[in-house]
């Protein structure tokens, strides 16, 4: 049987209308949110054993003060690497004999500016769609850190690129917000942060300070990772985040309540000097946790560890003494914990394991939480083996 011209270039139109259909379904993915940000928040549940105890309660944050220091472009090795070794050497100090934790933070694509920073202050993964509001960021209204905390009452500052302004247009209690269109500019852009430093950091009205500095990433656009600009770039970074460090060193005055300085970066940054894409150059970013807390003793040797840009929004979370945000997809970095007690560690792992648990149970449908084992049966006689 023969299709007459009129069937077939109907079936050919249907084809596409489905095919394209399809794309914009795996390319623009709906954006993974919790059922249960329309309901009251219910505490984390009390794990089997034990009669009573404290689970229920949200536990106090591990941090008096939290520094975020994002470098934009900031791929892992320009810490790691020999331009660490050679241009950040208070950084290359902290990483391999101070206070500090070092990881590789993987970024997933798209590697642009704007679906990184939701990545890591919601935990989940934007998608390809956000490649477009990059251009012009909506307010974000997705569970994250920054709303968290100043529904808890954190004070926060931020300087820097004028996108977290646009996605956190009311959670600032002061802030200045520089644009990262001009690319040709490398200079003055960051120096409009650097100037409000001295001052901030002998200020005690704030409890979360954010600096976003772009100058490293318009280098990059400019002439590429190999440029001896980024050298000189790296330097300047290294000496602000020394005197943030020594700052906050010499404000502290409950050493059970550290503070915290991050050093991280958005995405990386490829041989030509851009990024957006998945080359493990623009995907690979440096992180690195620099706290009392973590101090290590001598002939502790600690490499930089692998993990999921997502995985801060967690760690943060239970750093500052927040609930984890409903959309998280992360892992709390165990080395933050490790020095606490066993009971504290579990604690903060029963949290995250019951948002994580909450999440897969509203949006996959064929989750199920598989029945609880029998305890183990022990061997006769066993118990009078001690």
């Amino acid at each position: 049987m023969r299709l007459g011209s009129g069937t077939f270039a109907a079936g050919c139109v249907v084809i596409e209308v489905l095919g394209v259909a399809l794309f914009l379904r795996g390319f623009f993915p709906a954006p993974v949110f919790s059922g249960a940000e329309r309901q009251a928040e219910s505490p984390a549940p009390e794990p089997s054993a034990g009669a009573s105890s404290n689970w229920t309660e949200l536990p106090p944050p591990l941090f008096s003060k939290v520094v975020i220091l994002l470098i934009d472009a900031l791929r892992d090795d320009f810490v790691f690497g020999s331009k660490g070794v050679k241009f950040m050497p208070y950084t290359t100090y902290l990483v391999e004999k101070g206070s500090s934790l070092s990881f590789v933070a993987e970024a997933k694509p798209p590697t642009v500016t704007m679906p990184r920073i939701k990545a890591l202050l919601t935990g989940s993964l934007p998608g390809f769609i956000d490649v477009v509001r990059n251009l012009n960021s909506p307010t974000l209204m997705e569970d994250n850190v920054i709303t968290r905390a100043k529904a808890a009452g954190k004070r926060i500052i931020f300087y820097g690129d004028e996108t977290w302004v646009k996605l956190f247009p009311k959670h600032f209690v002061e802030y200045d917000g520089t644009t990262s269109f001009f690319v040709s500019d490398y200079t003055e852009v960051d120096n409009n942060v650097t100037r409000h430093l001295d001052k901030v950091l002998k200020r005690q009205d704030w409890d979360m300070l954010i600096l976003h500095y772009l100058g490293l990433d318009h280098i990059g656009h400019i002439s590429g990772p190999s440029s001896p600009l980024v050298g000189h770039k790296l330097s300047e970074m290294d000496s602000i985040l020394m005197k943030i460090h020594t700052a906050l060193l010499a404000e502290e005055r409950d050493p059970l309540l550290p503070s915290l300085l991050v050093l991280c970066g958005d995405h990386g940054m490829s041989e030509a000097g851009g990024h957006g894409a998945s080359s493990m150059e623009e995907v690979n970013t440096a992180l690195v946790l620099v706290s009392s807390a973590f101090e290590r003793k001598p002939g502790d040797v600690r490499h930089p560890t692998r993990v999921q840009q997502t995985d801060l929004a967690a760690t943060l979370s239970i750093g500052l003494g927040l609930p984890i945000p409903k959309s998280n997809t992360g892992g709390l970095m165990f080395p933050v914990v490790e020095g606490r007690p066993m009971r504290e560690q579990l604690r903060f792992l029963h949290l995250n394991t019951v948002q994580l648990s909450k999440l897969l149970q509203e949006n996959v449908p064929s989750y199920n939480k598989g029945p609880r084992p029998a305890p183990a049966q022990c061997p006769a006689g066993a118990e009078q083996q001690g």
